[in-house]
């Protein structure tokens, strides 16, 4: 897979399909980690005289255009971290996207509005999808692929226009992969998983490949509940996903047999609602009330967590130990990323919400290895899944 270090770019129209996908509240950007992620390959493009066209996708628009799900806020936010400004195009392909392209000069710098204002970029038919990649394509010379985030989704703007366009990867992507080979090829152990997050149903394929090569796996989150349940225990209001217990039962199992370690909390933070200033109370993990729900680990698993983590020479972590967003519910989380960086492991976490607690919690985001931006595709990469924007990027 060539990297764009292989590529003369000087005065030639570059795509980079790049991972947007920040966390808007009232228009304002919440989070800008994905952004500043992909300032490294887009300026670098721009440094070397290419006329650097960005695209990449928000949210869920479904193919309709959405004015809450537009990237005009994204375009003046990667303005101030490359020092100039970006053009901004308010369609994808059509006359103001056509227009922005051509008023470019080497160096310079234009984002397309949100490709999944577009049917043709998610659709699953080979013929529409194809008929927006053409357009896509259409704007540029060469193609630079940098979202690491959508990489497992077989999309036009990932999938499609590399094929119809001399490709490489960009920093981030290069990066991601070098990450994720660490934590499947020749691992430095012990290594441990922490794994959070609301649904065990999210995690079933990472769990099933990670019980043949971890040495740990540490569970919170929402998703614990189900595993308390599988063990017979009560677990009141919480989230719970019946239709997996029987699947946890034998994850469970396959542990025990295989010699990995399953970490489960001992104790739980349970509230009388979803609120935070909700009647909140710690319990042991085997005696959650019936009528409260678990929004955190408690302090003893928090405690034990860190212990586990202590002697890990790799750490992987996705998905946050509780409703981090709400102060009474953060203390687990705080507690999993303190006992990373004490652990002096190769740390990596896992993007999506765990990337965003780190951030929001205050930590120093050096003190860990990496912070992934991949979330899903991280995790279908760890499962061993062949991911389609990786495919396409191949030589």
């Amino acid at each position: 897979m060539r990297t764009l270090d292989d590529l003369d770019v000087a005065g030639r129209t570059v795509l980079v399909r790049t991972d947007l996908n920040v966390p808007l509240q009232d228009g304002k950007i919440t989070d800008d980690g994905r952004i500043r992620a992909g300032v490294p390959t887009i300026g670098a493009l721009a440094e070397r005289g290419a006329k650097v066209v960005v695209c990449a996708h928000l949210g869920r628009p479904k193919g309709e255009v959405k004015p809450e799900f537009s990237l005009a806020p994204v375009a003046a936010r990667l303005g101030e971290l490359l020092g100039q400004d970006v053009t901004f195009a308010t369609d994808v392909v059509g006359d103001s996207a056509r227009a922005a392209v051509a008023g470019l000069v080497g160096g310079q710098v234009a984002l397309l509005e949100n490709l999944r204002f577009e049917p043709g970029e998610t659709s699953k038919d080979d013929a529409e999808r194809g008929a927006f990649a053409d357009r896509l394509a259409a704007l540029a010379e060469i193609y630079v692929g940098d979202g690491f985030g959508a990489v497992h989704r077989r999309h036009a703007s990932v999938y499609d226009v590399p094929q119809r366009l001399p490709h490489a990867a960009g920093y981030l992507i290069a990066a991601e992969l070098d990450v994720l080979r660490k934590l499947t090829e020749d691992v430095a152990r012990p290594y441990a998983v922490v794994l959070g997050g609301s649904k065990v149903s999210d995690k079933l394929g990472v769990i099933d490949s990670l019980l043949g090569k971890a040495d740990r796996i540490l569970v919170g989150g929402g998703m614990v509940f189900t595993f308390l349940a599988a063990q017979g225990h009560e677990v009141g209001t919480s989230l719970l996903e019946k239709d997996q217990l029987d699947t946890v039962r034998g994850y469970l199992a396959r542990a025990e047999e295989s010699g990995v370690e399953f970490v489960l909390p001992t104790d739980i933070v349970a509230a009388a609602a979803f609120a935070a200033d909700a009647e909140h109370e710690v319990v042991a993990a085997d005696a959650i009330p019936a009528d409260r729900m678990g929004l955190d680990i408690g302090p003893e698993s928090g405690k034990l967590f860190a212990a586990r983590l202590a002697d890990a020479r790799t750490v992987f972590w996705n998905g946050p130990m509780g409703v981090f967003e709400m102060e009474p519910y953060s203390h687990g989380t705080r507690a999993v990323a303190q006992g990373l960086i004490d652990s002096g492991a190769f740390t990596v976490v896992g993007g999506g919400d765990s990337a965003a607690a780190v951030r929001q919690l205050g930590f120093d985001e050096h003190r860990f290895s990496h912070i992934s931006t991949g979330g899903g595709a991280s995790l279908e990469y760890l499962e061993g899944k062949t991911l389609p924007g990786l495919i396409a990027l191949e030589d």
